[in-house]
């Protein structure tokens, strides 16, 4: 919202400065977002006399001048402009200035052998418009010496604010002069308009189809009106705001909608159908040209005006050029209807279509004020216009806005935080505009202006649909009651100052900061982490992606695919991050970079319930591992993805010893060279593997490919200790390796189950450290080599006692797969 300070003054009684105004504004709650003030770099700038220019002696392009500011002193100035001459008045520029459009600074010089003590300036020097073809030509009577910013009306600052939601009568400079008034910074001058009589009867009525979109509507004709440029000081006054002037008829809308927060809109007489305008919702088909020269296709939904043949507006929005005032206009309708807000909010949007007149409706604007705006808006056409006017003609009634609101005066310091006594509260609401009704020792009971309809208004927000009815009702009507009282609140703090509210820190709820993640947020934190540090590049990407290559990894049910998509080929919520880090992989391969290791923690949608959606650490390697003098590169493996994969459940605190790893992996992975990880026979904590070969060369990825994905949801929260005296054995471990004969197909997890459960007491850790398959082994057999720790804790182990834990663990291994001891 932008207004002028003079335009402000014709409101606000007042000899505050800008200063003043500003930080008012600022500690209320209209918070200044700019004030643009062109006069104070005008303000160096005088109106001066040339009393004599001449041909400069040494060059053809320049005029030697004499210049008279005022001062007494005449001054010598060179000027290169064709059309100085002697006798006009122009702006002249004294040393020391600063020429806003050059960034020069002036200074006295000499140019070709002539003095020179000043600028004579254009416009375009001065920053006020393109025009540099000469410098300023003034008019005769132009006073010399005068601040040319005073005298051209550009010392008048504008300031922009910012309106809350809520604040529908602060987008009108009267609503912003009465907040400056109630903080005590003048008066607010009295606005009463006076009736317009009416000498002839109107030629348009109104038809109402729809009394809940439009309550009320008045109108009223102005016959005999001449239309041509609205006067200078109306000019001025739109273009400050940055409004452009169109005609008089039409700048006077605007200035209404500014000045009253009031819009308004003319119809010209000629050009409506019939003798009356319709208020109905649209019909399927039917389309206008707004003023905006967009064309408009309306709905059953939007409410529009119309005439006997076709739309001519979208009611409190935007009118159509059809119906507009030009010059030709020779009588004028003036409409001025009060409408639903949320139904203007919502055509608004529908249409993209944004204006002054919908800022003001869909936030609600003052229902009481409707005949002394239109009443005000026929004095200015007929004052500016000429014309006679038309008897008023309306539907519908003024509804139903006075209500009542009472403050306790205990719950200005006890909610509020300030100490404020109940006659300032009472004088405050009081210069607000809000009437006592009644008032005790404890509280107040006022009556609610009719342009505040954010006070002690019927609340709009929609309970729970799911809510009990008790609880719903007990929740409607506390709100009912607390929600006045509040408003009221606000009205005195603001206007007492928000800044001299005291800072009061919030109640410590602990000594010790609770944790500031989740314990769920916290793992994803680490799985992040664990990724980063083995190598991998942290992507984030959408959630979507093509339904046909999401067909690939998983299920696309119809309830996952997006109805409003960004892009045609983001049509379809990812069954797995898999897939997006995938195409990003193919990417940068088709960039240069085939050798990528990629992760993303991320979302995996399987259905639209909560629990649907699932959190995963996924990630993916393509091609080949990084050169390293002490390794040579070589080709990525589903054993690289287990790493990745097993390296996350670590961090997190899976025990190792309790996973198990199956082959059914998921149909994108290869059949053969992937895996399951999971904890117990139905928990699922990850998958691996390398991608299936027909998938790779659908998504263009030449190398080899390996992915995993760990299901960080499914990852038991650990079990919370108390701290122990740590456990140091008093004794050295040993370890024995054992060598085993196993069939081809046997997992050597099965021997390390099988070796770790031998002596659960004595064994502390099992580990493959070697597998062999070649010559000297029977056909069909491996040779499997598993190095096993034994801690004793009470004594030193004798030889008998560790060769009966070996026959354990031979045995044990022997019964579970079939395994003989390598001799």
């Amino acid at each position: 919202m932008k207004f002028s300070v003079s335009w402000l003054k014709q409101h606000l009684e007042t000899d505050a400065s800008l200063e003043q105004i500003t930080a008012a504004l600022n500690t209320i709650g209209l918070e200044v977002e700019g004030v643009e003030d062109r006069g104070a770099a005008l303000a160096p700038f005088r109106i001066a006399h040339v009393v004599e220019a001449v041909q400069h002696l040494n060059a053809d392009r320049l005029r030697a001048c004499t210049v008279d500011v005022g001062d007494g002193v005449l001054r010598s100035v060179v000027c290169g402009a064709p059309n100085a001459r002697t006798g006009m008045k122009a702006v002249l520029g004294l040393p020391g200035a600063y020429v806003p459009g050059t960034g020069i600074t002036l200074k006295v010089g000499e140019i070709r052998g002539v003095k020179s003590e000043g600028m004579m300036c254009s416009s375009r020097e001065l920053g006020l418009g393109d025009d540099h073809e000469g410098i300023i030509d003034l008019p005769a009577d132009a006073p010399v010496g005068v601040p040319y910013a005073t005298w051209a009306g550009l010392d008048d600052p504008v300031v922009e604010i910012s309106i809350t939601p809520n604040r529908g009568d602060a987008l009108s400079i009267r609503g912003i002069a009465r907040d400056l008034a109630a903080a005590g910074l003048g008066t607010l001058k009295p606005f009463a308009a006076e009736p317009v009589p009416g000498v002839y009867p109107s030629p348009l009525r109104w038809v109402v189809e729809d009394t809940v979109a439009c309550p009320w509507v008045l109108g009223r004709a102005v016959r005999g009106v001449r239309n041509g440029p609205s006067p200078k000081w109306l000019q001025d006054r739109l273009v400050s705001i940055g409004l452009r002037p169109i005609n008089a008829l039409v700048d006077i809308t605007n200035f209404f909608t500014f000045d009253l927060g009031r819009p308004l809109h003319v119809f010209d007489v000629a050009k409506v159908k019939g003798d009356a305008l319709f208020l109905r919702p649209g019909h399927a088909g039917e389309t206008f040209l707004a003023l905006n020269g967009k064309e408009v296709a309306v709905t059953p939904e939007d409410l529009v005006i119309a005439d006997a043949e076709a739309v001519e507006s979208l009611a409190g929005i935007m009118g159509g050029e059809h119906s507009g005032s030009d010059e030709g206009t020779t009588e004028v309708f003036i409409e001025c209807a009060l409408f639903d807000p949320v139904r203007i909010a919502l055509s608004g949007r529908r249409h993209e279509l944004r204006s002054d007149a919908r800022q003001r409706f869909e936030r609600g604007i003052d229902p009481a004020l409707l005949p002394d705006a239109l009443e005000a808006a026929t004095a200015m056409v007929i004052a500016l216009c000429g014309g006679e006017a038309s008897e008023v003609t309306q539907a519908g009634a003024e509804p139903m806005w006075r209500r009542q609101a009472s403050l306790r005066f205990e719950r200005i310091a006890g909610l509020g935080g300030a100490d404020i006594d109940a006659d300032t509260a009472v004088a405050t609401l009081e210069r607000l505009g809000f009437g006592v009704v009644a008032r005790d020792a404890a509280r107040v009971t006022v009556s609610v202006p009719s342009w505040r309809n954010d006070v002690a208004a019927q609340g709009s927000l929609t309970q729970a649909p799911g809510l009990p009815a008790e609880r719903a009702q007990a929740a409607a009507e506390g709100c009912a009651a607390i929600e006045p009282e509040c408003d009221l609140l606000e009205e005195v703090l603001r206007i007492h100052g928000l800044d001299r509210i005291p800072a009061v820190s919030l109640p410590v709820a602990s000594p010790v900061p609770r944790p500031a993640l989740t314990p769920k947020q916290a793992r994803a934190v680490l799985a992040r982490r664990t990724l980063a540090a083995r190598g991998m590049l942290d992507c984030v990407s959408f959630g979507f992606l093509d339904s046909r290559v999401a067909a690939r990894f998983g299920d696309t049910p119809a309830a996952l695919r997006l109805e409003n998509p960004i892009a045609a080929d983001l049509d379809q919520m990812r069954p797995t991050p898999v897939a997006s880090t995938a195409l990003a992989a193919a990417r940068n391969a088709a960039r240069g970079y085939p050798d990528v290791a990629l992760c993303e923690l991320g979302a995996a949608y399987r259905d639209i319930t909560p629990e649907g959606q699932l959190t995963v650490a996924a990630g993916l390697r393509l091609g080949e591992t990084p050169r390293h003098w002490a390794a040579p590169a070589r080709a990525v493996d589903a054993m690289d993805a287990k790493g990745d994969a097993l390296a996350v459940l670590a961090a997190l605190g899976v025990p190792m010893a309790a996973l198990s790893v199956t082959t059914d992996a998921p149909g994108y992975y290869h059949p053969g060279r992937s895996g399951v990880v999971r904890q117990g026979p139905k928990v699922v904590l990850a998958q691996f593997g390398e991608l299936h070969p027909k998938l790779r060369e659908e998504l263009g990825l030449a190398g080899p490919a390996v992915a995993f994905e760990v299901f960080l949801d499914a990852i038991p929260e650990p079990k919370r200790k108390k701290k122990a005296v740590p456990d140091l054995p008093a004794f050295q471990p040993l370890k024995r390796d054992f060598a085993f004969l196993v069939d081809t197909g046997v997992p050597a997890e099965n021997l390390l189950r099988a070796a770790r459960g031998a002596e659960r007491t004595l064994i502390t850790d099992v580990a493959l450290f070697d597998r062999y398959a070649g010559e000297k082994l029977p056909e069909g057999k491996v040779s499997l080599a598993l190095e096993v720790t034994l801690q004793p804790r009470e004594a030193s182990l004798t030889d008998a006692e560790i060769e009966a834990v070996g026959a354990k663990i031979v045995a044990a291994v022997a019964k579970a797969t079939g395994a003989t001891l390598r001799g």
